[in-house]
């Protein structure tokens, strides 16, 4: 077992973290009516997944259940609030998280007196699942789900803190089901210590800035807690737990803190309403033990949207399409020179349908990149590759590009017997899935060259040409376009032309080119 790496202990001078920068609080009271909604008045848990279900905004509750704890949802659930946690707009979000993660996270450690994630400490029979605002999400889920929880473990092989996204399914006041069947970093670490009997330390933050969830998604070898680090640009404050020591994001709202059971894969876990839109069924997992909750005085409890048929307006899907972004990304860089745009589609989870737009520098290389995003990640099935003037975050474009430059029987690319995504119901029980890819780029160039009038896109008129004394003088220096001819005059109406052009055909014979330009003959 290698030693854990040691955290610099100090929180003083240059390097010392700002607690509150990345509080959740500080980023839901940045938020405007058009992301923010707001219930002041108490709302029945029975009513929150209501509540929650297709809404475009963020959902801050109060008083859930009449309670004291507050409760929020849905905040990382669209584009526009993730680009806010990152100070940027939409379309860059994808290069300013590419960009931090190209950096070195600073983890600072802080005291306990110092953490205000510690400022409530419970323990014994005062910590308690059932006096948190955790409430039932879909109607046929087995149980009222943690489901904004970012976990921590140390790997003992590597030392390095492994950091993830996993549900909790309440089974008690201290016991809860954990998620883990889909391959994992943490499904090893558990099955390993399984295996020699052994428990293993966990820890669960809820209530934490849509940086820190960014970072639980992400699938980089590194130390994942000094990963979250880097994407927040800034210095970030670890504590050591109270009953562990993992360390943990001094700044979040709660921490829950325990253990797995030692006998690992043992308990029925589920139905849960899935990322994918449809239901998980009961499978058999670990079994979480509670043994602290530490929270911040007036804190925030989170919950996220998951399930359900407005896939593109849940957390789930926001934070695993900037995930698939950032890992084809990294996988293109490889692959092919001149990549322009990535967006993974939330409405589709976030991961199986993704578009990509880049130069072709020689031919073959938009069937290049298709494979090159196939092996990136098991559950990419479909990717869409276009040249650089298609708007890939636009439908409409998407759409018009599939229909006038893609011949199924010449740009279609099929793979088939390739690793699946367990969950994908079209699976039918296989264990392997097919794969396709849609070449929806233009015939490349040749130097020198330019595109065919049938392959140019029209544009508004832009008057450029250059002036005359006459028409007559425009077209001695040689074949113009109608617009050139309008142009050449100055005019702003062009019908004159088409009588000119009719008079003077009758005295000097006029011709066209194969482009439609007019010319003496």
């Amino acid at each position: 077992m290698k030693p854990r790496a040691e955290i610099p202990h100090t929180a003083t001078g240059a390097s010392a973290p700002d607690l509150e920068r990345f509080g959740l609080r500080r980023f839901l009271e940045s938020l405007d009516g058009d992301e923010l909604e707001r219930h002041d008045n108490p709302v029945e848990l029975a009513d929150i997944a209501a509540l929650m279900e297709g809404n475009a905004r963020a959902v801050w509750i109060s008083r859930p259940s009449g309670d004291s704890i507050s409760l929020a949802g849905n905040v990382t659930a669209s584009r526009s609030r993730l680009a806010k946690a990152f100070d940027t707009t939409p379309d860059k979000l994808l290069d300013v998280v590419r960009e931090r993660l190209r950096s070195k996270g600073q983890l600072v450690e802080v005291s306990r007196e110092e953490a205000p994630v510690q400022q409530v400490v419970l323990t014994g029979d005062e910590c308690d699942f059932t006096k948190l605002p955790i409430h039932l999400q879909h109607d046929l889920d087995g149980a009222p789900y943690v489901s904004a929880s970012i976990d921590f473990v140390v790997d003992p092989e590597s030392g390095w803190t492994n950091v993830g996204v996993r549900r909790l399914m309440l089974r008690g006041r201290r016991t809860a089901g954990i998620d883990l069947v889909a391959p994992s970093d943490l499904r090893a670490i558990a099955i390993a210590h399984a295996k020699r009997g052994e428990r293993l330390p966990i820890a669960f933050a809820v209530g934490t800035h849509p940086i820190d969830h960014v970072g639980a998604t992400m699938r980089i070898p590194a130390d994942e807690l000094e990963l979250v680090a880097a994407l927040r640009g800034a210095p970030m404050g670890v504590v050591k737990c109270v009953t562990s020591d993992l360390r943990v994001p001094a700044d979040a709202e709660f921490i829950l803190e325990g253990y797995l059971d030692e006998r690992g894969h043992s308990d029925p876990e589920g139905p849960y309403g899935e990322f994918l839109g449809y239901y998980g069924g009961i499978k058999t997992n670990p079994v979480f033990h509670l043994t602290a909750i530490t929270h911040r005085r007036n804190a925030i409890f989170q919950t996220c949207t998951i399930g359900g048929r407005s896939m593109a307006r849940t957390d789930t899907a926001q934070l695993a399409a900037l995930r698939t972004e950032v890992t084809v990304w990294r996988a293109l860089e490889t692959a092919v020179r001149e990549v322009k745009a990535v967006y993974a589609g939330p409405a589709t989870g976030g991961m199986f349908n993704v578009r990509v737009a880049m130069q072709q520098r020689v031919p073959g290389e938009a069937r290049n990149a298709i494979a090159a995003v196939f092996a990136s990640l098991a559950n990419v099935k479909h990717v869409f590759v276009v040249d650089p003037d298609i708007d890939i975050f636009s439908d409409e474009q998407m759409d018009w590009a599939l229909a006038t430059r893609f011949q199924a029987d010449r740009d279609l690319v099929l793979q088939s017997g390739l690793r699946a995504m367990p969950l994908d119901p079209s699976l039918n029980g296989a264990t392997q899935t097919a794969k396709a890819g849609f070449d929806l780029t233009l015939p490349l160039l040749k130097p020198g060259t330019q595109r065919s009038l049938e392959h140019r896109v029209p544009t508004p008129p832009a008057y450029a040409g250059a002036r005359f004394e006459s028409l007559e003088a425009a077209l001695e220096d040689g074949p113009k376009r109608f617009v050139d001819l309008m142009a050449a005059t100055g005019t702003r109406d062009g019908r004159e032309i088409v009588r000119w052009l009719e008079d003077v055909a009758t005295k000097r014979p006029l011709n066209r080119d194969e482009e439609g330009r007019y010319g003496f003959a």
